[in-house]
């Protein structure tokens, strides 16, 4: 059984006017996909509909199935239900950490919130538990970070500290969007290393959102290619890099190769 089932979902606006079209994708436990496309391609829309995040001006159809064994239908069920599954089966982490964590709220409180809620605990175990969230991707200084504001913080550590939040609760799948856009190269390699280290040791399954084939490459070999909010081609990255079929995959893979080359040419003058 699928962790994450999606069949023929589309997004229309309140206009009525589709900005994703009949997009299908399955993830299996333990299992990484790539979603890759420009912005605009609906790769962000397809993330938040399969975790029931999507703006109220947007409407969804279709099938969203989430939670393996006895999976949940996301679409058309209440607030109630969603809160009691995002966090604990499914969560995710955001292109900009500074919009996705709450900036009057110290982090440790922030963390304390799926803690507590899907997991009951409170007073030392609690305390406990925030700063072995924070240990676990790799904060230097966690007691420290868990008594800030997120703009107390630099931009690698909120998004850190966002990723803590999202595991917290040790959820079946991880969707993360865009995650290391915001973020310099260096600070983007690190993260991109976190993730992959984090998924690989508790066997999650991972959706990986990216416009960027590159970034894709280094979390995931399956991967999705969409644009207009359709998928134009899928399959292993490696074959579609050798022989994409698709023109706007061919540009996608013309255009990661320029940049190679490019830096190739960077590393040379050095």
């Amino acid at each position: 059984m699928n962790i994450l089932e999606i069949k023929n979902l589309t997004i229309t606006t309140s206009a009525n006017v589709k900005v994703v079209s009949d997009v299908s994708l399955s993830i299996a436990p333990g299992a990484r996909l790539g979603v890759i496309g420009e912005s605009g391609s609906g790769k962000s829309l397809t993330a938040l509909a399969s975790i029931g995040l999507l703006p109220s001006q947007l409407n969804a159809t279709g099938s969203v199935l989430l939670g393996g064994i006895n999976p949940q239908e996301i679409i058309g069920v209440s607030d109630k239900v969603l809160n009691s599954i995002r966090g604990r089966v499914a969560s995710i982490v955001f292109q900009e950490p500074i919009t996705a964590l709450d900036p009057l709220m110290k982090i440790g409180r922030q963390l304390a919130e799926p803690l507590r809620r899907h997991q009951g605990l409170s007073g030392d175990a609690l305390e406990m538990a925030i700063i072995q969230a924070l240990v676990e991707v790799r904060i230097n200084n966690p007691s420290r970070i868990a008594t800030s504001f997120p703009h107390q913080i630099s931009g690698g550590e909120r998004q850190r500290a966002a990723i803590a939040m999202a595991l917290a609760c040790k959820p079946s799948l991880l969707i993360a969007d865009e995650p290391t856009t915001a973020l310099d190269v260096t600070v983007q390699s690190e993260v991109l290393a976190l993730l992959d280290s984090i998924v690989a040791e508790r066997k999650m399954a991972l959706l990986f959102i990216s416009h960027d084939l590159a970034v894709v490459g280094q979390i995931t070999d399956n991967v999705i290619v969409l644009k207009d909010g359709a998928i134009v081609e899928s399959g292993l990255l490696q074959e579609i890099m050798k022989k994409p079929t698709h023109p706007y995959t061919q540009d996608l893979v013309r255009n990661a190769q320029i940049l190679d080359d490019a830096l190739d040419i960077a590393k040379g003058g050095r």
